[in-house]
């Protein structure tokens, strides 16, 4: 009986502060007692339960979502497609902007020999390719451009073929597992401190004082993002302050995003702050899950900047104009990048084609990124992911606004 009033009162207690306590006591382990190297398997298995769970969400809650869907969501599905992709343009613009004003070289030695795509074409054939691949396979593998593309079908055969009741069935199911996934983010607080653990034990400082110049441009072009470009762009939709929506975002799902270091292993929770909101669940069931796909500001930022940052290191002169086609094509890579193994990192060395660079230069670029990943990988989710809250209630609130006009 105490053991349940000792659990009743924990959960009482703000997420977010909980997360805290957490983080402090993570880092406090991974300082002091670095040998305790059993503690980061709890970051393991919270990591693994939220990617285990959330393909089932999606497809369970899409195709619910889509067979319940009344016209009126076109018009929003249309705006944050829309904010989507400008701010994913305009972050590249960010990176761009940084390269200038802080440009930064770095040693190239040895080549890397893992392959990457090398062009748009290959990085859209993959695409198009998981995007009909089986809906099993797509949900087993949570291939998550897969199970938007079917799970829309299914919502569409259910609106125009099944009765009431049999898209009520599927409704109470996607209820079902929307409320295993809420058990599993009270788990948030034990996850975060073994991921933390896990990073202060393994990696310490020791990126800063190698890579440090790099690791703070792109650091200070995501937070310049997160802080000033999308707010901006919320501010011109909704009309009102955003910095409010801006830091609920932020700690609600930036903080998680950014020690699970994976997009889709914050869908559950992004989905999750939707609903406390009081956002559609018809409308963020599919925004949140189409926003891992195509939300992709941290991941042009990456790109970008360590492209440039070969080019300068090589030597290779690119001009102003040069680099702003660079953004086009990275907003179009980064949209992609879900489809490709290793996510942003292989689609530096297609950026680096296009200013002629080897792919073999490049890679070392892409083995540089992955040492600095720590840092970068868990920014760059950070920033992907919470604005895929953002985004969504911006969509929102700017269609409910023109409503009432």
């Amino acid at each position: 009986m105490k053991i349940r009033n000792y659990i009743k009162k924990w959960t009482q207690i703000s997420l977010v502060f909980r997360i805290l306590i957490g983080l402090t006591t993570g880092i406090l382990l991974g300082v002091f007692c670095p040998q305790l190297t059993a503690i980061s398997i709890l970051g393991q298995v919270f990591v693994s339960a939220l990617k285990a769970i959330a393909p089932v969400l999606v497809a369970i809650l899409v195709a619910a979502s889509v067979a319940r869907a009344h016209s009126g969501l076109g018009n929003r599905f249309t705006t944050v497609i829309t904010l989507y992709l400008f701010s994913t343009l305009i972050a590249a613009v960010v990176a761009v902007v940084g390269c200038y004003l802080f440009p930064v070289t770095i040693v190239l030695n040895d080549s890397a020999a893992n392959a990457a795509p090398v062009g748009l074409k290959e990085v859209f054939s993959t695409l198009l390719t998981n995007m009909v691949a089986n809906p099993l396979v797509s949900v087993s593998s949570a291939n998550y451009i897969g199970i938007l593309f079917w799970a829309i079908v299914a919502g569409l055969g259910l609106k125009l073929r099944a009765t009431q009741q049999t898209i009520e069935i599927v409704d109470n199911f996607a209820k079902v597992v929307a409320q295993v996934v809420s058990w599993v983010i009270q788990f948030a607080p034990f996850g975060i401190l073994g991921l933390v653990f896990s990073s202060v034990s393994e990696s310490g400082l020791e990126i800063f004082t190698s890579y440090g110049k790099l690791v703070l441009l792109l650091v200070g072009s995501m937070l310049f993002t997160a802080l000033v470009v999308n707010p901006v762009i919320v501010a011109f939709y909704i009309r009102k302050n955003p910095y409010p929506l801006v830091w609920l975002c932020l700690k609600e799902s930036g903080l998680n995003a950014f020690f699970t270091r994976s997009s889709a292993a914050n869908i559950p929770v992004n989905m999750d702050l939707c609903e406390r909101i009081g956002l559609d669940k018809n409308f963020y069931s599919v925004s949140i899950p189409l926003g891992s796909t195509i939300n992709m500001d941290g991941a042009a930022i990456t790109i970008t900047i360590l492209s440039l940052t070969v080019a300068h290191t090589v030597g290779v002169e690119v001009s102003f104009f040069s680099a702003l086609f660079l953004c086009v094509i990275t907003t179009l890579g980064a949209c992609g990048a879900s489809g490709v193994a290793g996510g942003s990192l292989l689609l530096v060395p297609m950026a680096c084609s296009f200013f002629g660079i080897p792919n073999d230069i490049a890679m070392q670029a892409v083995a540089v990124g992955f040492i600095i990943s720590v840092v970068q990988d868990s920014m760059e989710t950070a920033l992907n992911s919470s604005s895929d809250v953002l985004f969504t209630a911006t969509a929102e609130i700017h269609d409910k606004t023109k409503r009432r006009k």
